[in-house]
């Protein structure tokens, strides 16, 4: 049984999306999507030890899964309008072990989830906790140590969700052409964080999770080829692109965490940062800026500069100074401050950091960032209880590794003194 239960979880973590999406644009609801789904799940546990795990599990649940959907909608069924729509059962007759006209999925029944799930009828944090259920396959434990909230209040928000978007009739299905502006925004920020919660998780089981990062990837460049007229879309998918070059030297051989400045930039994906740059010249020719192409030009000067001490700092905090225009928040005052560490020494950084003490107290990277400068300037003591604190505040097990090794370094050089 833990064979099965093992195939079942790295299924659903690898094709929630597709799954989903195949069922959700069939049937036209998410929330039956995700029920026929689940009785397939309980019908592999009874039958998979017994019979094997099927060469295609994936295809197999999606099968079982529209049967399951189609009988309840039989059993359901009280007029001719609804059985001759039955009647189109694609499955009907053929073995669940044959060929299946049901997947692979595309890429627009991925991305109608995704849609679906963004639509305006829904708040914003529901949109966002949503997708990251749906689409990347979190539960609900998961989503809610993302956004530091109870998991009792996040699986609440994700049922009314599915029954809002339900009773609002919303159907699982990519929006025409006038429809899609009022959902890009939310649509960009929930495969971004789709992609980092696979580049470094939050969960404290994983350090990253590189399915779940290639899913976000690959989201966005169907988006970017879906809306080619919309240059944030073509700037969502360079600024994952080049985060994705440095994918392969982010942890060294013993599993630790290597910050940007120590990675073997030789191992970087070239062709990765390539397509990279192409987009964000073709986003840039539509002069439209926004925050995801500013984002993308940042990580941009760090793949082009030949090691971290020639990086162009000047040109980084610039990029800051225009990211803050369009997108006023502290955690890009903090990221413009670690610019301005390299660019005006890390005593005006910190002053710059300690400003954002108000709003950023309970964010780990600005414990870790004010550690950083503090141990710069040889304040060992404070950088010492900076990074306590930003140890305190971390999930992520690498980060927690990183920063125990900091702290031990730290305290040894107080010891020392």
């Amino acid at each position: 049984m833990d064979g099965v239960e093992s195939v079942l979880d790295r299924v659903w973590r690898d094709e929630a999306a597709g799954m989903l999406g195949v069922l959700g644009r069939r049937l036209g609801d998410l929330d039956a999507a995700e029920e026929s789904l689940q009785d397939a799940i309980a019908e592999a546990l009874r039958r998979w030890p017994d019979e094997g795990v099927p060469a295609n599990p994936a295809g197999w649940l999606v099968t079982t899964a529209w049967r399951k959907a189609i009988d309840r909608r039989r059993r359901e069924a009280n007029g001719r309008a609804k059985e001759a729509v039955l009647a189109a059962d694609p499955t009907h007759g053929r073995s669940s072990g044959g060929a299946d006209p049901l997947w692979p999925p595309s890429g627009d029944d991925r991305l109608a989830v995704v849609f679906a799930c963004c639509h305006p009828a829904l708040p914003e944090p529901s949109r966002v906790a949503l997708t990251l259920h749906a689409v990347a396959g979190l539960p609900a434990e998961t989503v809610a140590a993302a956004f530091l909230l109870p998991r009792a209040t996040v699986a609440q928000r994700l049922v009314r969700a599915k029954r809002h978007l339900r009773e609002q009739g919303v159907r699982v299905e990519t929006p025409e052409p006038g429809e899609r502006a009022t959902r890009l925004p939310s649509v960009l920020r929930v495969l971004y964080l789709i992609y980092n919660e696979g580049y470094l998780s939050t969960s404290r089981d994983a350090v990253e999770r590189r399915e779940l990062a290639r899913e976000g990837l690959d989201l966005a460049r169907q988006l970017a080829a879906l809306v080619p007229d919309e240059p944030e879309a073509a700037g969502l998918a360079a600024l994952c692109e080049l985060h994705e070059s440095r994918a392969a030297g982010r942890f060294g051989a013993d599993g630790r965490l290597v910050l940007l400045e120590d990675q073997d930039r030789s191992g970087w994906d070239r062709r990765l940062i390539g397509s990279a740059l192409t987009r964000l010249a073709g986003a840039a020719a539509l002069d439209r800026p926004g925050p995801y192409q500013l984002e993308a030009a940042i990580a941009a000067q760090h793949a082009l500069a030949p090691s971290w001490e020639r990086t162009d700092w000047v040109a980084v905090r610039g990029l800051y100074d225009l990211l803050l225009r369009l997108r006023p928040t502290p955690v890009v005052l903090l990221g413009r401050a670690v610019a301005t560490g390299f660019t005006a020494g890390p005593a005006r950084a910190l002053a710059e950091v300690d400003e954002l003490g108000g709003r950023l107290g309970g964010y780990r990277l600005w414990h870790a960032t004010r550690a950083d400068l503090l141990r710069r300037l040889g304040r060992t003591a404070e950088a010492a209880e900076a990074t306590r604190r930003a140890l305190a505040l971390a999930t992520n097990p690498a980060e927690r590794e990183l920063l125990t090794g900091r702290l031990a370094a730290l305290t040894a050089r107080l010891d020392g003194a």
